[in-house]
């Protein structure tokens, strides 16, 4: 089997019986090497102290007034935010659970960047055992903002951190120790590089081919199936479209802000203009091998789902859409 994606700290867990991710006190650990947490030499000392105090015991309590103890305002900040996330984790057994626990609930004041890399830790144990790569790159949509672009007729998804050349925010440890990867160029994934996806992955420079008809929409949507299948426990087909004509709108999805926008206007039968009509990236038809989990009022219509973007031509993809938006009866984890 080969591995990918090493920087997300899928080594760090465990799996239980039910093959949830365990919240280990390595990943927490992790968590706590980030270089914003890590005090300065000029740092008070309250803030050495605590931190010293909550590497070596990673699921210690921390108080309010510790936090509010440290001098320096955007290390109370950064204190508050972390120690609230793994306050959200440990109220779990697995990752998967605390996943669905944030987004059902509410993700309060959990970083972005936080939850994509906890939906990148459930992808590469959902997907693991997986030798296609065209998937694997698929998924990266999943945790990844993409920037699109047109190139001799096709539609083509690249990282946008990986083009931008700098990351948004602080590199973990654990992609920094690997930060050279990234150093490579990007080029479009195709049967004769599609092998080199393994020795790179965790520098996200392969592009995409996103264009309707072809085979990286479909890959995208063999993504979803296994997503939903390893956070619900519901078995699912979801096949990419080329197009909708005369069809019973009956429930919809938006993978994203803008997909949504668009479904709501579908929804209202309304008409997109052309602007709207563009912005569209997929469009897939969802339908339940059970259909007995089926809330009553679709009858066995399918799921619509929409894929779009912005119209500065970004894609971000929001996985936890597909989770609590289905039409189905319990949401309950696998673990």
């Amino acid at each position: 089997m080969k591995d990918f994606w090493l920087s997300c700290g899928h080594h760090l867990t465990d799996r239980d019986g039910g093959g949830g991710l365990l919240i280990t006190d390595e990943l927490l650990k992790a968590y706590l090497a980030r270089p914003e947490l890590i005090p300065p030499p000029e740092a008070c000392l309250a803030e050495h102290t605590l931190y010293a105090a909550v590497l070596s015991d990673p699921r210690r309590r921390v108080r309010d007034e510790e936090i509010a103890a440290l001098l320096d305002a955007d290390a109370r900040e950064n204190w508050s935010l972390i120690i609230g996330f793994r306050d959200r984790l440990l109220q779990q057994r697995t990752l998967e659970a605390a996943y669905l626990d944030l987004v059902r609930r509410d993700v309060g004041k959990t970083p972005p960047l936080f939850l994509n890399q906890l939906v990148q830790l459930i992808l590469r144990n959902a997907l693991d055992g997986c030798n296609d790569p065209f998937v694997l790159r698929a998924a990266e949509l999943l945790f990844r903002r993409q920037r699109l672009t047109v190139r001799e007729g096709a539609l083509i998804a690249a990282d946008e951190e990986t083009i931008a050349g700098t990351e948004s925010a602080p590199l973990s440890p654990l992609i920094a120790m690997l930060e050279s990867a990234a150093e490579s160029s990007i080029d479009v994934m195709a049967e004769e590089s599609a092998h080199t996806y393994w020795e790179r992955s965790d520098a996200f420079d392969m592009a995409l081919d996103l264009t309707g008809g072809r085979s990286g929409l479909a890959k995208l949507g063999e993504v979803m199936v296994s997503w939903i299948k390893h956070m619900l426990a519901i078995d699912v087909e979801i096949e990419p479209l080329t197009e909708l004509h005369d069809v019973r709108f009956s429930w919809y999805l938006g993978l994203d802000a803008v997909g949504t926008q668009v479904g709501d206007t579908l929804w209202n039968a309304g008409s997109l203009d052309p602007r709207s009509e563009a912005s569209i990236v997929g469009l897939y038809r969802l339908t339940f091998h059970d259909r007995t989990m089926i809330v009553d009022n679709i009858g066995s219509e399918p799921v619509y789902l929409i894929l779009a973007m912005t119209p500065d031509k970004m894609l971000h993809m929001k996985p936890q859409n597909l989770l609590v938006g289905l039409p189905i009866r319990h949401l309950e984890p696998t673990s």
